[in-house]
């Protein structure tokens, strides 16, 4: 018997859903590039229902039970008296979101001496420290591509929500105002722009895909160029790195891995070098950019407006200055847990389990770290000495010692 801790956000506040919007999901066979989607054996839950919350419990239940397994559920993930520390020692197996992660720090890996698997329900697994992974031999793996194009079409729609000034002139309408020019003296055309992404793997191609269809002049800059066909095609400018990119770019999304290269990327030295004006976009992590970076370029006018939806830590503190500062479109990160991709990661949580269970191989790419290595998507994505930050930092930002 193996003991599953799963930490998974908290229920609508109104209750949990007993009916939803539509009746269902559209059914897709295949991921861009020809990926299949997720394999389990079998699904306990209709896809298009809540399973990242607390009482959705990612459709396990009856899986894990029947098998002898015991499955803990919680939201109640951060500090020392937390569900999640105190069930930790015994876990054999965590899973986590990254849209309320838990952190899995050295010293939580330490206490957790029989844990020999982590899961990620979704893609991005920075909120696990992958070197003490490698250390502890604790096998990480995430749902790979199982939201990517959910994300991409987050990023999108804010994109379009910061040019066009949308969030402000929806709240005249609230406001039983019809104050027009207020509106759009903020407002402009996408059309003509140039728009860049920092990363061009499953999700930044993705908004490049999106975006050629405004007429827009595309940018990227990776570490891995793409196929000449794939720049022909979408009439892309390849940049060697961030800093050339970001000089002629109107907009910018960030869609690249968290780790030691990336964290702080765009600080007020980076964000000096963008056009006076630009747009910022980040639903990769909130580490990436400095907080109060972003904050003071918004409030000077060089950043014409910051949307994204990562913050550090997770959930933000109420004090935290994205939740207030001017110009910004944030939401809570909810760009890849759409009812759609619940289905998508939550079947590929439990395929990954029966994986583990019947001692077969856990797909390529769904592996980020095995055997004492980085592995499969990991070893494409993350770099050596991938020592992420975790709840030790964010307890000193919450309690302001950081």
């Amino acid at each position: 018997m193996s003991k599953v801790l799963c930490v998974l956000y908290d229920d609508p506040v109104t209750g949990f859903p007993k009916s939803y919007a539509l009746d269902g999901v559209p059914v897709i066979k295949q991921y861009p590039g020809g990926q299949i989607l997720p394999t389990p054996k079998a699904i306990d839950f209709k896809p298009g229902q809540l399973l990242g919350s607390v009482s959705g419990e990612l459709g396990l239940r009856k899986f894990l039970e029947s098998s002898g397994h015991q499955l803990v559920v919680t939201s109640d993930k951060d500090g020392p008296n937390s569900r999640f520390e105190k069930e930790l020692p015994d876990a054999d197996i965590v899973i986590s979101q990254p849209f309320w992660p838990a952190y899995l720090t050295e010293d939580r890996f330490s206490k957790a001496k029989k844990l020999k698997l982590a899961i990620t329900a979704g893609i991005g697994s920075d909120h696990v420290d992958l070197d003490a992974a490698m250390r502890h031999g604790v096998t990480v793996a995430e749902v790979s591509y199982s939201n990517s194009i959910s994300v991409s079409e987050h990023v999108v729609m804010m994109i379009l929500s910061l040019v066009r000034n949308y969030m402000p002139s929806y709240q005249w309408v609230v406001k039983g105002g019809w104050n027009i020019a207020d509106c759009v003296e903020r407002s402009y055309d996408l059309e003509g722009m140039s728009v860049g992404t920092v990363a061009a793997g499953r999700i930044g191609l993705a908004v490049l895909r999106r975006l050629k269809a405004f007429d827009v002049k595309l940018h990227y800059t990776d570490r891995y160029r793409l196929a000449p066909d794939i720049e022909k095609e979408l009439n892309l400018t390849f940049h060697p790195n961030v800093e050339s990119m970001i000089k002629v770019c109107d907009v910018v999304t960030i869609n690249c891995p968290l780790h030691p290269e990336t964290e702080h990327m765009f600080d007020d030295k980076m964000i000096a070098k963008m056009k006076r004006g630009a747009y910022l976009v980040n639903t990769a992590r909130g580490k990436i950019c400095d907080e109060n970076a972003v904050a003071r370029a918004l409030k000077s006018g060089h950043l014409a407006g910051y949307a994204g939806d990562v913050w550090f830590p997770q959930p933000a503190p109420q004090d935290h200055p994205w939740r207030t500062m001017p110009h910004h479109g944030m939401t809570p990160h909810v760009s890849g847990t759409s009812l759609s991709a619940q289905a998508r990661y939550a079947a590929g949580t439990r395929e990954i389990l029966e994986c583990w269970f019947e001692g077969r191989p856990i797909r390529e790419e769904y592996l980020i770290v095995d055997g004492g290595h980085l592995a499969g998507s990991g070893a494409h994505s993350y770099s050596a000495g991938n020592a992420t930050s975790g709840w030790e930092e964010a307890t000193k930002y919450r309690t302001g010692t950081r």
